[in-house]
């Protein structure tokens, strides 16, 4: 364990929520929920107006409309996450070259770890005292002034949690939500985690919890006073012996910068059972193609091309084919996993299709004839439209999500409040604007209303 509390620990407030209620006017100050809105949506993230109605993420997007019937219910917009989640993880990175990201919204940061560290830590010295004042002054001090760094560049909260252990410090930034900073110094541990339900300790779940009450131990403190032997009795080597060692505060993971993945994979979960097998392997096509989308955004490529099938009676499967080299062709991952699909009964339909492909590498030794006959076929489509579209084929309507990032020929910058009968409802607003913007209505083919790309949260000096 550390003599200071040099492991910091940061989780943005409610990230996808207060990103969209940061770049919606109107918003502001009012519910937001964010997920998958189809009757088998789940929620993603709420903001914390949300949650006080009992609204939280990973429950039912049908349970959390009856709950909150009045939130704004919107789509996930990814890109726009990543990209202020680039800037959170940049500030970051000038404290320390030691960041782990645990997720788009959290990571563990070592103070000790570099130049970026607390007046009085040089490199992976221990801290000492001169210059005055309490050791955890400092690390305080460099935990205030991030978040007020987030705040300036994406106008969001973080909170922050500062212990001498990734446990304590993960703890701690709990404790500090909503925006707040929580600073555990050694040797304060026990009483910070002695009256906490056991469920606060990184795996307890509901069944380990359960099983530890039936034991007649409820808190961190009779968890810790049970003993390393009872709760090995209790639930096995491993995880005893791991839990009372958490109890005690006892943990010495270091931060580790670079997080190797493993896999890459996408999911959906569908409104209805798929039951017929064309539109499966359409549904598993379009997931391949997007799969291999990250794929390369990644500047990877994949040996083993994985799918997932959840069946209409819950029960899951996955499937795999491992190639003879690694490959980014969406072609030859379509064809792969449209083999291993044909192996699997559907009838009773599907609930839930994934793709993925692991067994990552930096580079392709795959047929490149197969890319460039695609790129080929791309440029023939562009140049002959009237070939790649059939005149008898039907036009798709256009689709208005809400959440959706639009922009009018003439009202500038919005996003979709909502669509039905043939029309779609617009608010026009920008993150900068000083009051919620104007609401338009339009038919949803209306010619001057086109999908864009998000605004930034913070204008953009000219």
């Amino acid at each position: 364990m550390r003599s200071a509390p040099t492991i910091l620990h940061l989780d943005m407030d409610a990230f996808f929520a207060a990103v969209e209620q940061a770049s919606k006017p109107s918003l502001r100050g009012k519910p937001v929920v964010v997920g998958g809105l189809g009757p088998r949506g789940v929620v993603a993230t709420a903001s914390y107006e949300a949650r006080v109605h009992g609204v939280h993420s990973a429950m039912a997007m049908a349970h959390a409309r009856r709950l909150c019937p009045n939130a704004a219910y919107l789509i996930p917009r990814f890109e726009l996450y990543r990209q202020v989640s680039d800037v959170v993880m940049g500030l970051l990175g000038e404290l320390s070259p030691l960041v782990e990201p645990l997720s788009l919204d959290e990571a563990f940061v070592d103070l000790e770890a570099g130049g970026g560290a607390p007046p009085g830590f040089a490199g992976g010295s221990t801290p000492t005292a001169e210059g005055g004042g309490r050791i955890g002054d400092r690390p305080r001090a460099v935990g205030e002034k991030l978040r007020a760094d987030i705040r300036a560049a994406t106008g969001l909260t973080a909170s922050v949690g500062l212990a001498a252990s990734k446990l304590l410090a993960k703890i701690a930034s709990e404790e500090a939500k909503p925006d707040g900073l929580v600073v555990v110094d050694p040797g304060t541990e026990r009483a910070l985690l002695d009256p906490m339900p056991a469920r606060t300790l990184p795996g307890v779940g509901p069944a380990t919890a359960e099983h530890l009450r039936r034991a007649g131990l409820g808190t961190i403190a009779e968890v810790r006073h049970a003993g390393e032997a009872e709760l090995v009795r209790l639930l096995g080597k491993a995880h005893g012996a791991s839990l009372y060692a958490m109890a005690a505060g006892l943990d010495d993971r270091p931060v580790v910068a670079e997080r190797e993945h493993k896999s890459i994979s996408v999911e959906d979960t569908f409104d209805v059972d798929l039951t017929d097998r064309i539109r499966v392997r359409t549904e598993l096509d379009r997931l391949a193609d997007r799969c291999v989308k990250r794929l390369r955004g990644a500047g990877r490529s994949g040996r083993t091309v994985v799918i997932k099938v959840r069946r209409f009676d819950f029960s899951t499967l996955t499937r795999s084919e491992t190639l003879r080299a690694p490959t980014d062709d969406p072609a030859v991952v379509r064809e792969t996993a449209g083999r291993l699909i044909e192996a699997v009964d559907t009838t009773g339909g599907v609930r839930l299709l994934g793709v993925g492909v692991s067994g990552l590498a930096d580079f392709t030794q795959e047929d490149l004839f197969a890319q460039a006959a695609e790129a080929v076929a791309a440029e023939e489509a562009t140049d002959n439209p009237a070939e790649a579209t059939p005149a008898d084929e039907p036009v798709p309507t256009r689709r208005w999500l809400p959440g959706q990032d639009v922009r009018h020929a003439v009202y500038g910058a919005g996003w979709v409040q909502g669509s039905g009968v043939g029309r779609v409802t617009v608010r026009f607003e920008e993150p900068w604007s000083l009051v919620a913007g104007r609401v338009r209505t339009f038919p949803v083919e209306a010619p001057d209303l086109e999908p864009s790309e998000p605004l930034p949260l913070v204008r953009r000096s000219e």
